[in-house]
């Protein structure tokens, strides 16, 4: 049993989000997007079924993570649970003691259906147990970003949860701390797809090259075949166009709005040099690097010296020896700017 000074967390994934927004993180910008209608029609279709098995989401790494912060003393995740892809994972989460809140595939939850069940539950939870002291929220949407402010007002420590690439930059500045899907322990991060555009209409020109090369035919299959190839035509042109617009409407998102595409590691050399600028203002210059690190979290939490391939923070700080020295006397490690 949890004793009651121990710290008590809430957990709350928009299930769709953390799917969908892992998907196009394995597969490409925007992939969801556009195999959504065959993932709808036949999800048992070797070629989607493929898909979807590559971008299976860890729910116990995401279960875990929450638990390291303390007792979990409530799980909901929310989704259409009647759908075969949401389906799949009913097992594994109900065997986590998360409790899944249906949401019906109704025109009232076509877009934010579960961003508002979400928040309305959320801060009825922060009155109604008045005890717990961390909010996990696990989803990558803007929306969410009330929520967070909220909870934090009500004096709870707010973790949000995304996939990189895919996560507001206002989330993870609205809570204390952030950390990506693609660093839990056990989850294999995917290389970086190769994002191509499909032309079908050009695959097919050489088939209707080779049919209005067949002089033999009679003029009624000359007509007909003419008529295929008008149809085929259309909806090549059809196809081509719908790939089109879902690239365009990949393009179309506010990368503001997105993690930057920066180099992480030139955008983590300015945070560190920023907050030895600002913690070197007292009487000495010297700094606990624990300190440091403290201070830049509080000004990135998405910030994580593991997600840019370095073991430790001390081995962040000798990597960028041009700003930063660092002195390790036993178990105390000090730095300060240098000059």
């Amino acid at each position: 049993m949890a004793e009651l000074s121990d710290p008590r967390v809430a957990v709350y994934l928009d299930f769709d989000n953390i799917v969908m927004s892992w998907y196009d993180r394995v597969h490409g910008r925007n992939a969801y997007g556009r195999d959504r209608q065959r993932i709808a029609e036949d999800p048992t279709e070797p070629e989607i079924a493929e898909r979807l098995a590559k971008a299976t989401v860890d729910v116990g790494a995401i279960i875990d993570y929450a638990a390291s912060f303390g007792s979990l003393m409530l799980t909901r995740a929310y989704a259409d649970w009647s759908s075969p892809v949401n389906a799949e994972y009913r097992s594994q989460l109900v065997a986590r003691a998360v409790d899944l809140v249906q949401l019906f595939p109704a025109a009232a939850y076509a877009k934010n259906g579960a961003d508002i069940r979400l928040a309305v539950d959320a801060v009825e939870d922060m009155f109604r147990i008045p005890d717990l002291t961390h909010v996990v929220i696990v989803a990558g949407d803007s929306d969410f970003v009330p929520l967070a402010q909220r909870c934090r007002r009500l004096g709870r420590y707010v973790i949000a949860m995304g996939v990189a690439g895919s996560t507001a930059k206002s989330l993870a500045a609205a809570c204390d701390e952030f950390e990506a899907y693609d660093n839990l322990p056990g989850v294999e991060r995917p290389e970086a797809p190769t994002r191509t555009r499909t032309r079908r209409g050009q695959s097919s020109g050489s088939g209707r090259g080779r049919g209005g090369g067949d002089s033999s035919g009679s003029a009624g299959s000359a007509g007909s075949a003419g008529s295929d190839a008008t149809a085929q035509s259309a909806q090549d042109a059809a196809d081509a166009a719908a790939a089109e617009a879902a690239d365009a409407a990949a393009d179309a998102v506010d990368d503001d709005d997105i993690e930057s595409s920066e180099d992480p590691r030139e955008a983590a050399t300015r945070l560190l040099q920023r907050a030895l600028q600002l913690g070197g203002r007292g009487d000495s210059e010297w700094l606990h690097s624990s300190a440091v690190k403290s201070h830049m979290r509080r000004m990135d939490p998405s910030f994580s010296e593991k997600t840019l391939g370095f073991r430790s923070f001390s081995d962040f700080l000798k990597a960028n020896s041009d700003i930063a020295v660092l002195e390790e006397t036993g178990h105390e490690r000090l730095v300060r700017a240098s000059y």
